[in-house]
């Protein structure tokens, strides 16, 4: 089952809207709470006015008939007064004696006579204490005086239906204004929004369109009439063709990198070569000048032979190194003999000692791809041996952990500089100055998920590279 997103997820689109739906909500709420205070407030003060008007006549009508306990007289004066208030508020009038015994009603089964007065002032409030509860019928208690003296209680019930009624069309009218209200408001700024934001749109999904490789956006799509926003679309612009550029000198820095190193390789294995066709061409003439002597015969073919074979070995290894459909083979041990025999021409035109340690299985290799983890080893063998110098000392160690391959070279030079320590390490954009064959080594190594140590031991230089092996937690 999927969550929700949260509020935070939504895209600002939405946000926005939401935001101003919840403030009008609440501002709704704020003046439709005034509104109905407010007309509770009126309401309050008509009702009690009314009920103080009603009980002061009535005192003022009843009070020599409540003198003289006149039944009758004080029957009709209440019913008198009912009909003059048009009986649509008035439910019922009850006049009591000073005893609180009950003289008359306007209702005379609901408030016989003679009954305790109580039974209705039970609920009753003064006129002004009078308020709105939401109850329908509410009860008014008043003293009935005469001449300063109080001589009996009067206590009205009024129906205030329809101002209950009134208070519901209010508060129903207030909920439907405010909810078309905040309707319309949110989706207007949803509108306002989404066209604002519209460039911000086309710049994410450019970006997102892009897979690592930043495109321009049109200049039809950049807002004229937003400068911030066009402002910011041009930046990027700006950006991307920067980072083409960038990309563009980097791919001619890695081309020319590749051809310095094959350079260097040719002119090693130029003279690799260059030895043994001597020896073919002198077993050739050997052969011709002495055909008839069958032991200068054999050993010169066996000369020729070795000869051969050893080119062979050297061709072999030169292919092997650029053939284009080794990227998806796996590492072996014959890579690093060809690698070997590749860089051993190297090493002897410097005069320097090569140390050369392969202590990993077959097994364990063909966890790893050949095409980078050989180019990787390459280019580093190739640094070490420009650094090491004249007759200097290079060495090669392949080692295996649990799930790691370990590759360490190593040279007695003067070490590495801060500059190219960065092009090894670093991240950022390349230095100026040098080649790429450093961020060439980082960026196969990142690609496999491997890591770069650095470390300087007295004299030597280390660079240890960690392969993840395939199929390990790390990998």
């Amino acid at each position: 089952m999927t969550s929700l997103p949260r509020f935070r997820d939504l895209p600002v689109t939405l946000r926005v809207p939401l935001i101003t739906a919840g403030l009008m909500i609440l501002l709704g709420l704020l003046a439709s709470q005034s509104v109905l205070a407010t007309l509770g407030r009126v309401q309050d003060a008509r009702l009690s006015e009314a009920a103080r008007l009603h009980l002061e006549g009535l005192s003022v009508a009843l009070g020599p008939s409540v003198l003289r306990q006149d039944v009758w007289e004080v029957y009709d004066i209440l019913d008198r007064a009912r009909s003059a208030y048009d009986g649509r508020r008035l439910l019922l009038s009850v006049v009591a004696d000073e005893r609180g015994r009950i003289l008359a009603a306007t209702d005379p089964r609901r408030a016989p006579v003679g009954e305790d007065v109580a039974t209705f002032e039970a609920d009753a409030v003064l006129p002004p204490e009078i308020r709105m509860t939401g109850d329908p019928v509410l009860r008014v208690s008043a003293p009935l005086l005469y001449q300063g003296r109080e001589i009996g209680r009067i206590v009205t019930e009024l129906d205030v239906t329809d101002l209950l009624a009134e208070r519901r069309s209010v508060a129903m009218w207030l909920l439907f204004g405010n909810t078309a209200a905040t309707a319309l408001l949110a989706f207007g700024g949803w509108l306002a929004v989404a066209r604002i934001l519209r460039p911000v749109g086309t710049l994410v999904q450019a970006m997102d369109d892009s897979r690592g490789a930043p495109r321009p956006i049109p200049d039809v799509d950049i807002p004229r009439g937003d400068p911030g926003l066009a402002r910011l679309i041009q930046t990027y612009n700006r950006m991307t063709t920067a980072v083409e550029s960038r990309a563009e000198a980097e791919r001619r820095l890695a081309e020319r990198e590749r051809f310095v190193s094959l350079g260097r390789l040719s002119s090693s294995l130029a003279h690799e070569v260059n030895n043994p066709l001597g020896g073919l061409l002198n077993a050739a003439d050997t052969l011709r000048t002495y055909a008839d002597r069958p032991e200068v015969v054999r050993q010169s073919a066996e000369l020729m032979q070795r000869g051969l074979a050893h080119l062979r070995e050297v061709t072999r290894a030169i292919l092997e190194q650029h053939r284009l459909d080794r990227a998806g083979q796996p590492l072996r041990p014959e890579d690093f003999e060809d690698l070997r025999l590749l860089f051993e021409p190297e090493a002897a035109s410097r005069g320097q000692v090569l140390d050369w340690e392969l202590n990993a299985g077959a097994s364990v290799l063909a966890r790893l791809p050949a095409a980078p983890v050989r180019q990787v080893v390459l280019n580093l063998l190739l640094n070490a041996a420009a650094a090491a110098g004249q007759n200097g000392r290079v060495g090669l160690d392949v080692a295996n952990g649990q799930d790691r391959l370990s590759v360490t070279i190593s040279d007695d030079g003067p070490g590495l500089g801060q500059a190219d320590l960065g092009r090894l390490l670093g991240a950022g954009p390349l230095p100026p100055g040098g080649g790429v064959g450093l961020r060439l080594v980082r960026d196969l190594v990142t690609g496999l998920g491997g890591a770069i140590q650095h470390e300087r031991l007295e004299t030597r230089t280390l660079i240890r590279i960690e392969f993840p092996l395939r199929g390990s937690a790390d990998a």
